[in-house]
């Protein structure tokens, strides 16, 4: 009966003691057996445990019974970093009620922020807790003050509760069934479900995960996906105990999955709504918001014969994790590739670990950079890469993205933070103490500047103490310029960049440096030069090889080798003339793997 389900999930800033506290959960319930319990029940992937983070959102079903009733509990586990925030809004569209962990020895951090506006905004009723109570550093009365202050709960409501010992455990469950609504719907309506997640099967398929909202669902039944307009019968529905196990029916309100044979990829599509092909519903539930990429790469395998698997491995993926997108680019240096979006830089990583390991396809990937908005007389277009900038005469204006900047640190280290933020051309907003110990600074920044290394430089500036987030904003219109790199007066597109008038000629220096280390001498001299436009703001030369044509000369008239010497150079005019400069890979690796090769 639907009274006795809770819908729930549990959110809070990365490393706060999500999984263990699903641990506790699933032993507390006793949902796993012993002799196959481990710990991280719910982290199954082998990079999820090898980082420690949650990096894909996990369901599980569990029993719990109080005063002679038991209660079914659909538990999803989410991920705590800011690249992965569109699983947790996955998530939260799957449930009626969030816990909002927040560790004892650490207090408030970034995310913790940003998941309770997103699960507040989802009219979710939260319930706050402080975790990691057993830890000797543990300040818990500290923690909910700042819970109280910062995020206007009610301090009452605030529970303390160990992941680790499963001390207060109990009362967190009981918690649930008392303060979590049940889910609503009508079991008698017809059919809908909505689809949050997906997976690919060789053998099985595309298994679609959903929340039944209205009506039942079991084997046997066609069903409609409403977006794609595709059919496909049921053979198999099921819930996650967290494996999956088969059930006869789906009820509203409840999680689970459906396999349905379905072998194109593109059938399937998250925050699609699943009804019955007759007598199905007529309205499909609200969706979610597509994903904006924010950060771009390209992809391209080791091997070029491979480009082929790497995009059957990438369709797998997007299955999966549909938050990044991808074309099919090539490249001067790399050959044919795919140009791919991503949330940030380490959603960026991830999905290339996950391509090597789950597609055994070596991926070589280039230097991160965002989108920008070209204002042109005949409109706006957007690129995501310097070589598709139109021409300089053609642009009115140039916007870059920026976003809103959290950072949480301790009050000792503030003024490194601005000194960082402010290099990077954030512009203050506001700062808030939340004791006299930590505050959390808030900036608009744009994007580009804080996507490759400004992590690593804030956790030097505050020795691992800082935690940042931050949240798109927008298009804005800024000073930008596109900076050509030409060797021997040739464009080469690879080398561009989109950067700050301002950092122009810096950074157009250090590229042409790089460069000059790289490009092996020839038999005549070679310019590297920036130039935004027609003019050259930098310029390095590799000097020509030299060959000692006097050699053979031992002594007599020096006219001798002053005519040698002005063959030789009439020679080397000729050869730079018609030569073309050979640019080794590694040349281009070296720019793509820099921070100057981003923007």
């Amino acid at each position: 009966m639907q009274k006795y389900i809770r819908n729930f999930c549990i959110i809070a800033h990365i490393d706060h003691g999500k999984s263990t506290l699903a641990d506790r959960l699933l032993q507390l319930t006793k949902s796993v057996p012993e002799r196959n319990f481990h710990d991280l029940m719910l982290d199954d992937m082998d990079l999820e445990r090898e980082r420690g983070i949650t990096i894909k959102a996990s369901c599980v079903r569990m029993f719990y019974e109080k005063d002679g009733q038991e209660y079914e509990f659909n538990l999803i586990d989410t991920p705590g970093h800011v690249d992965f925030s569109y699983e947790v809004s996955r998530a939260l569209k799957a449930c009626e009620g969030a816990i909002l962990l927040v560790d004892a020895s650490q207090g408030i951090e970034a995310q913790t922020v940003v998941n309770y506006n997103h699960a507040r905004d989802q009219g979710l009723v939260i319930m706050p807790a402080v975790t990691k109570i057993d830890l000797p550093p543990a300040r818990p009365i500290e923690t909910m003050t700042e819970i109280e202050q910062s995020l206007h709960l009610d301090p009452d409501l605030i529970l303390p509760v160990s992941g680790k010992t499963g001390e207060y455990v109990e009362e967190l469950m009981e918690a649930v069934i008392e303060k979590v609504p049940p889910p609503g719907g009508d079991p008698q309506a017809p059919l809908r479900a909505l689809i949050f997640d997906s997976t690919y099967d060789d053998y099985r398929g595309v298994i679609v995960f959903m929340r039944v909202f209205d009506g039942t669902l079991e084997a046997g039944d066609d069903v409609l996906m409403m977006g794609a307009s595709a059919r496909y019968e049921a053979g198999e529905v099921g819930v996650f105990t967290p494996e999956m196990m088969p059930v006869e029916k789906l009820h509203a309100g409840q999680v689970g999955y459906l396999v349905a044979n379905i072998k194109n990829i593109r059938d399937v599509v998250i925050g699609d709504t699943v009804t019955h092909y007759k007598g199905g519903a007529i309205e499909p539930l609200p969706g979610y918001t597509e994903p904006k990429p924010m950060v771009f790469s390209g992809l391209y395998p080791e091997n070029n014969k491979d480009v082929a698997s790497l995009r059957a491995a990438l369709e797998k993926l997007s299955l999966n994790d549909s938050s990044f997108d991808y074309e099919p680019e090539s490249s001067e240096a790399l050959g044919f590739g795919f140009r791919c979006g991503f949330l940030g830089l380490l959603h960026m990583e991830i999905i290339q670990q996950r391509l090597e390991r789950e597609s055994n396809v070596g991926v070589l990937q280039t230097a991160p950079n965002v989108s920008y908005e070209i204002v042109t007389g005949a409109g706006t277009i957007r690129i995501d890469k310097p070589s598709q900038m139109p021409d300089r005469g053609a642009i009115e204006s140039i916007r870059e993205p920026f976003t809103l900047l959290r950072i949480i640190t301790p009050s000792d280290f503030i003024g490194n933070v601005m000194k960082l933020v402010e290099n990077r051309r954030g512009e203050y907003e506001r700062t808030e103490f939340f004791s006299d110990q930590r505050a959390m600074l808030e900036y608009q920044i744009p994007l580009a500047e804080i996507i490759y290394d400004f992590f690593d430089r804030l956790k030097s500036g505050s020795r691992g103490h800082a935690t940042m987030d931050y949240e798109w904003l927008g298009y804005r219109e800024s000073n930008l310029v596109k900076v050509d790199i030409l060797v021997n007066e040739a464009h080469v597109d690879a080398f561009s960049f989109i950067c700050h008038c301002d950092e122009a000629e810096a950074r157009g220096r250090r590229v042409a440096g790089t460069l000059k280390k790289h490009i092996e001498r020839h038999m005549f001299p070679v310019p590297i030069q920036a130039a935004i436009g027609g003019k050259i703001i930098a310029r390095e030369t590799i000097p020509a090889m030299k060959k000692n044509v006097t050699a053979k000369c031992y002594g007599g008239d020096i006219t001798r080798k002053r005519k040698l010497w002005a063959q030789q150079k009439e020679g080397k005019n000729r050869m730079k003339a018609v030569g073309s400069v050979n640019i080794p890979q590694e040349a281009f690796m070296a720019i793509l793997d820099s921070s100057e090769g981003a923007g």
